[in-house]
Protein backbone atom coordinates (compact mmCIF):
# COMPACT_ATOMS: atom_id res chain seq x y z
CA UNK A 1 0.00 0.00 0.00
CA UNK A 2 1.51 3.28 -1.01
CA UNK A 3 1.86 5.88 1.72
CA UNK A 4 0.30 3.83 4.51
CA UNK A 5 2.34 2.25 7.26
CA UNK A 6 1.49 -1.39 7.78
CA UNK A 7 1.51 -2.89 11.25
CA UNK A 8 0.99 -6.38 12.58
CA UNK A 9 1.84 -8.27 9.41
CA UNK A 10 1.15 -11.98 9.66
CA UNK A 11 3.80 -14.44 10.72
CA UNK A 12 6.15 -14.24 13.65
CA UNK A 13 9.73 -13.28 12.88
CA UNK A 14 12.86 -14.58 14.48
CA UNK A 15 15.06 -12.12 16.34
CA UNK A 16 18.09 -12.11 14.05
CA UNK A 17 16.45 -11.05 10.75
CA UNK A 18 14.16 -8.53 12.49
CA UNK A 19 17.07 -6.92 14.36
CA UNK A 20 19.18 -6.87 11.19
CA UNK A 21 16.36 -5.24 9.19
CA UNK A 22 15.84 -2.57 11.85
CA UNK A 23 19.56 -1.81 12.12
CA UNK A 24 20.03 -1.69 8.34
CA UNK A 25 17.04 0.51 7.50
CA UNK A 26 15.49 2.45 10.37
CA UNK A 27 18.29 5.02 10.63
CA UNK A 28 18.33 5.79 6.90
CA UNK A 29 17.01 9.28 6.16
CA UNK A 30 15.86 7.97 2.77
CA UNK A 31 13.46 5.37 4.20
CA UNK A 32 9.89 5.59 2.88
CA UNK A 33 6.70 3.68 3.68
CA UNK A 34 6.96 1.96 0.30
CA UNK A 35 10.50 0.81 1.10
CA UNK A 36 9.42 -0.26 4.60
CA UNK A 37 6.79 -2.48 3.01
CA UNK A 38 9.54 -4.20 1.05
CA UNK A 39 12.40 -4.45 3.56
CA UNK A 40 10.13 -5.37 6.48
CA UNK A 41 7.93 -7.81 4.54
CA UNK A 42 6.81 -10.56 6.90
CA UNK A 43 7.78 -8.59 10.03
CA UNK A 44 5.60 -6.69 12.48
CA UNK A 45 6.51 -3.04 11.98
CA UNK A 46 5.30 0.51 12.07
CA UNK A 47 6.66 3.40 10.02
CA UNK A 48 5.72 6.99 9.33
CA UNK A 49 7.55 10.05 8.08
CA UNK A 50 5.59 13.28 8.14
CA UNK A 51 8.54 15.47 7.06
CA UNK A 52 10.55 13.53 4.45
CA UNK A 53 14.29 14.12 4.11
CA UNK A 54 14.52 14.89 0.41
CA UNK A 55 12.47 16.01 -2.56
CA UNK A 56 12.72 12.46 -3.88
CA UNK A 57 10.69 11.40 -0.84
CA UNK A 58 8.46 14.47 -0.85
CA UNK A 59 5.25 12.63 0.05
CA UNK A 60 4.63 12.20 3.72
CA UNK A 61 3.99 8.68 4.93
CA UNK A 62 1.02 8.46 7.30
CA UNK A 63 1.00 6.01 10.16
CA UNK A 64 -1.18 3.08 11.05
CA UNK A 65 -1.39 4.19 14.70
CA UNK A 66 -1.26 7.45 16.62
CA UNK A 67 1.72 9.72 15.99
CA UNK A 68 3.86 10.24 19.10
CA UNK A 69 3.47 13.90 20.12
CA UNK A 70 6.51 15.98 19.15
CA UNK A 71 7.78 13.50 16.55
CA UNK A 72 7.62 13.49 12.78
CA UNK A 73 9.04 10.03 12.07
CA UNK A 74 8.82 6.54 13.57
CA UNK A 75 10.43 3.27 12.55
CA UNK A 76 9.69 0.23 14.67
CA UNK A 77 10.13 -3.51 14.33
CA UNK A 78 8.78 -6.10 16.79
CA UNK A 79 9.28 -9.84 16.98
CA UNK A 80 8.37 -12.78 19.20
CA UNK A 81 10.54 -13.48 22.24
CA UNK A 82 12.86 -11.50 24.46
CA UNK A 83 16.11 -10.34 22.84
CA UNK A 84 16.74 -6.87 24.26
CA UNK A 85 20.54 -7.23 24.59
CA UNK A 86 20.95 -8.50 21.01
CA UNK A 87 18.81 -5.58 19.82
CA UNK A 88 20.81 -3.08 21.86
CA UNK A 89 24.12 -4.29 20.42
CA UNK A 90 22.85 -4.13 16.83
CA UNK A 91 21.30 -0.68 17.33
CA UNK A 92 24.48 0.78 18.86
CA UNK A 93 26.54 -0.67 16.00
CA UNK A 94 24.11 0.78 13.43
CA UNK A 95 24.22 4.22 15.03
CA UNK A 96 28.03 4.11 14.93
CA UNK A 97 28.03 3.06 11.24
CA UNK A 98 25.70 5.95 10.37
CA UNK A 99 27.87 8.42 12.31
CA UNK A 100 25.06 9.13 14.79
CA UNK A 101 27.23 9.22 17.89
CA UNK A 102 26.62 12.51 19.71
CA UNK A 103 24.53 11.76 22.80
CA UNK A 104 21.51 13.93 23.57
CA UNK A 105 19.23 14.06 26.55
CA UNK A 106 15.84 12.42 26.24
CA UNK A 107 13.37 15.29 26.59
CA UNK A 108 11.54 15.19 29.93
CA UNK A 109 8.14 15.18 28.18
CA UNK A 110 8.98 12.38 25.74
CA UNK A 111 6.58 9.47 26.28
CA UNK A 112 8.72 6.46 27.18
CA UNK A 113 7.01 3.24 26.09
CA UNK A 114 5.96 0.70 28.71
CA UNK A 115 8.48 -2.13 28.80
CA UNK A 116 11.44 -0.08 27.56
CA UNK A 117 14.75 -1.40 28.93
CA UNK A 118 16.93 0.90 26.82
CA UNK A 119 16.04 4.52 26.14
CA UNK A 120 18.69 6.73 24.55
CA UNK A 121 18.83 9.84 22.40
CA UNK A 122 21.32 10.99 19.78
CA UNK A 123 21.66 14.21 17.82
CA UNK A 124 21.04 13.69 14.11
CA UNK A 125 22.19 17.25 13.50
CA UNK A 126 22.24 20.39 15.70
CA UNK A 127 18.43 20.76 15.54
CA UNK A 128 17.23 17.15 15.35
CA UNK A 129 17.22 14.39 17.95
CA UNK A 130 16.31 10.74 17.56
CA UNK A 131 15.11 8.71 20.55
CA UNK A 132 15.68 4.96 20.51
CA UNK A 133 13.72 2.56 22.72
CA UNK A 134 14.28 -1.17 23.05
CA UNK A 135 12.25 -3.40 25.30
CA UNK A 136 9.66 -6.10 25.70
CA UNK A 137 5.88 -6.02 25.87
CA UNK A 138 2.91 -8.34 25.40
CA UNK A 139 2.65 -9.32 21.73
CA UNK A 140 0.24 -11.40 19.67
CA UNK A 141 2.12 -14.62 20.52
CA UNK A 142 3.31 -13.85 24.06
CA UNK A 143 6.28 -11.63 24.91
CA UNK A 144 7.70 -9.63 22.03
CA UNK A 145 10.78 -7.45 21.71
CA UNK A 146 10.41 -4.03 20.11
CA UNK A 147 13.07 -1.81 18.54
CA UNK A 148 11.83 1.74 18.04
CA UNK A 149 13.37 5.00 16.85
CA UNK A 150 11.47 8.26 16.64
CA UNK A 151 12.73 11.52 15.19
CA UNK A 152 11.71 14.57 17.15
CA UNK A 153 10.46 17.72 15.48
CA UNK A 154 13.24 20.27 14.97
CA UNK A 155 14.47 22.14 18.02
CA UNK A 156 13.93 25.91 18.03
Amino acid sequence: MIGIALTGLAGPATAEPAIAAFAAHCFSPLMTSERAGTVFAGLRYDFYDLDPFSAANARSSPTGRAVTPGTDRRCEVAFDGAAVRAGETAVLDALEREGITRAAGVPADFPVMDGSDVVAARFLNPRRIAVVQIGTRPGPNGVETFLNVERLEPLP
